[in-house]
């Protein structure tokens, strides 16, 4: 799968990380997606912390991607269509800064593409609210307590799974079979 460019990386929160973690996965160029947290002041979070809401922290994914095969650009054009940028710290009933919509940027590259981009968005009238998504410079990432990785392949049979997880899979899936691996 992986070209021989090297593997960049893309860090973004777009809501809990079991649903988000399952959709990046299955990208031609991607190689490999953790879940954890970044964005906050606690230098030992853990997902008890986290969830609380009160160390800053969003949940997100660290993607490692190969941009011979996919770009930036791609992964933000999957990141807008698979969560609600207009929601502030909410998706679905997923309440708090942790669950909010950002990108930390590792470089000028990805926050220019990434500014361009919500501005595109937000003058093509698709979302009937502006996006709230949040641009914040990358700084540190904290992967996950391992029960949180590969979530859904690993816990597919269980109720939230089930109800919330497999159809936001199931429709991505739909609108993005040609970039699947």
């Amino acid at each position: 799968m992986q070209s021989d460019n090297k593997l960049e990386k893309a860090t973004l929160g777009n809501g809990c990380f079991w649903c988000t973690e399952a959709i990046f996965q299955q990208l031609k160029g991607v190689a490999s997606v953790v879940s954890g947290y970044s964005g906050g002041h606690d230098p030992s979070p853990d997902y008890k912390k986290v969830c609380s809401g009160s160390t800053g922290h969003a949940e997100c994914l660290e993607i490692n991607y190969d941009p011979a095969i996919i770009s930036f650009a791609e992964l933000l054009e999957v990141f807008f269509s698979t969560h609600d940028p207009t929601s502030l710290n909410r998706q679905g009933e997923d309440i708090g800064t942790q669950y909010r919509s950002v990108i930390f940027h590792h470089n000028t590259n990805q926050l220019e593409t990434s500014q361009a981009y919500i501005k595109q968005i937000n003058e093509s009238g698709k979302f009937a609210k502006a996006i709230v998504t949040t641009l914040e410079p990358y700084t540190i990432f904290y992967p996950a307590e391992d029960y949180h990785q590969n979530y859904f392949q690993q816990n597919g049979h269980n109720p939230y799974c089930r109800l919330v997880v497999k159809p936001k899979v199931e429709k991505f899936i739909k609108k993005y079979d040609d970039k699947l691996k």
